[in-house]
């Protein structure tokens, strides 16, 4: 594909809705020992139109004092029983190991000049893929994803669990750097993160981008994962509704709760659709097997796409299900009663 046609409004279509300019403490992402093209638009946008895995990258919390560090540590290493890995390769196994790396990093974070009490010690990043993806390979991805972000800055271990259906890595970084520089990523490194990490997997086979939702055809945010918790457990009898999810049925069943917002996310939504269309267009001019190939995955890829319906719209939707529902029972009461 060397002569790949393309129309303009790639970049576009697959830029974060943030700027990579204002990321704090992570460069461009640079090449992580690739296969020739493999970094191009058009075997970018091929994966894409595949669907292939979109890896994750979140921030899960950090740790305040070292008694919080020290359980952290324990629990991704399973009690001692999985070896926490850290630059170079060393490994640390026990609980005795793990907590004595809990007090020397304590120590190295008291000694910190003007260090509030509050502050935290150590930042706690997931790393993981789909099920069916293989553990080892993801494991030494998040290795090299480590040494890559963090390397000769910020002291870090990390540990692979594969005792659920997809892999992934839990990764500890010690928020004070060797240089005296606290980490304080911003969503722009989050971004920088997941390609990073992407272009480490695909190094080592495995088939993995790091687009945004948009891209994908995709409106709603992931549900963070005590929300969901919380609402599972409303849905099962068992507790009351979060304060989140009253707010927003509040504000679904207000009348034109749907504001201008809901408009811009179709019309960037289009603009992403458009761009598909029009690269499919360009490629089916192609005499090439592998583009008039790459034309047909995008146009299935369209038309896969799912509407956009942000979380809002499917509350209206759901309170008007349910006030047919009433006036049908209300208007079958008569009939039951004969």
């Amino acid at each position: 594909m060397s002569d790949f046609i393309q129309v303009r409004g790639f970049e576009e279509a697959v830029r974060p809705p943030i700027d990579p300019r204002r990321a704090r403490i992570t460069d461009r992402t640079g090449p992580v020992g690739v296969r020739s093209g493999e970094a191009s638009p058009g075997a970018r946008l091929g994966r894409i139109a595949r669907r292939v895995p979109e890896v994750v990258v979140k921030i899960t919390g950090r740790t305040r004092d070292g008694g919080h560090l020290s359980s952290h540590l324990l629990y991704i290493s399973r009690n001692g029983a999985l070896p926490l890995e850290g630059p170079d390769g060393e490994r640390l196994e026990g609980r005795a190991a793990v907590r004595m790396l809990a007090e020397d990093w304590m120590a190295e974070v008291a000694a910190e000049p003007g260090r509030r009490r509050d502050s935290s010690v150590s930042l706690s990043i997931v790393l993981s893929m789909p099920p069916g993806t293989e553990a080892f390979r993801t494991q030494d991805a998040a290795r090299d994803f480590a040494a890559r972000t963090f390397g000769g800055t910020h002291p870090y271990v990390f540990a692979c669990h594969t005792d659920e259906r997809h892999p992934h890595v839990h990764l500890t970084v010690r928020m004070l750097g060797d240089d005296g520089r606290r980490l304080n990523p911003r969503k722009a490194d989050l971004q920088q993160w997941r390609e990073t990490f992407a272009a480490a997997l695909r190094a080592r086979g495995i088939e993995a981008e790091a687009t945004p939702r948009r891209a994908r055809g995709v409106v709603r945010k992931a549900e963070r994962t005590p929300l969901r918790k919380l609402r599972d457990r409303f849905e099962a009898g068992t507790g009351p509704p979060s304060d989140r999810d009253r707010a927003a049925w509040r504000e679904a069943m207000a009348e034109g709760a749907t504001g201008a917002w809901t408009e811009a996310l179709r019309q960037r939504q289009a603009k992403v659709r458009r761009y598909y269309v029009a690269q499919a267009l360009a490629l089916r001019r192609s005499p090439s097997a592998a583009d008039q190939a790459l034309a047909g995955e995008l146009e299935a890829f369209v038309k896969a796409m799912p509407p956009v319906r942000t979380r809002q719209e499917a509350l209206e939707q759901a309170i008007v299900r349910r006030g047919k529902t009433r006036r049908d029972e209300g208007a079958a009461g008569p009939e039951r009663r004969r």
